[in-house]
């Protein structure tokens, strides 16, 4: 097996810990936002606008930094079959990254969403 086929067979493989740690973080949070940095210093900037627009609506959310713990950076790729970070789950259910949520928002589709998974926000 060639190292970059064998490589990308570790990525692949997220251990029992970290998709425990996902799962208690997305069942343990409302909103749940992981992401580069905290909501208080991002860092970067796809994460700042996600980060800001949950602001702006003055939505209660918990922001996870991937950048603490590399087995969760990638797991949470894997765990939700999404390529980039931040990633946004509401009420378990994954919404999507920067461009999606920020279309979401720009459109009212997010404030619809918050309103049927029955989440507080500013109207």
């Amino acid at each position: 097996m060639n190292f970059m086929r064998w490589q990308l067979k570790q990525r692949k493989k997220m251990d029992q810990q970290t998709k425990d740690l996902i799962n208690k973080e997305i069942n343990n949070s409302d909103v749940c936002l992981f992401m580069k940095g905290t909501p208080d210093a991002p860092q970067c900037g796809f994460s700042m606008a996600v980060s800001n627009v949950l602001k702006i609506l003055e939505v209660n959310f918990k922001g996870i930094n991937v950048l603490e713990n590399e087995q969760l950076r990638n797991g949470i790729k894997e765990f939700s079959e999404w390529p980039t970070i931040p990633q946004l789950y509401i009420k378990k259910e994954f919404v999507g990254g920067c461009d999606i949520v920020k279309e979401m928002y720009e459109s009212g589709e997010l404030k619809k969403l918050l309103e049927e998974k029955n989440i507080n926000f500013k109207k």
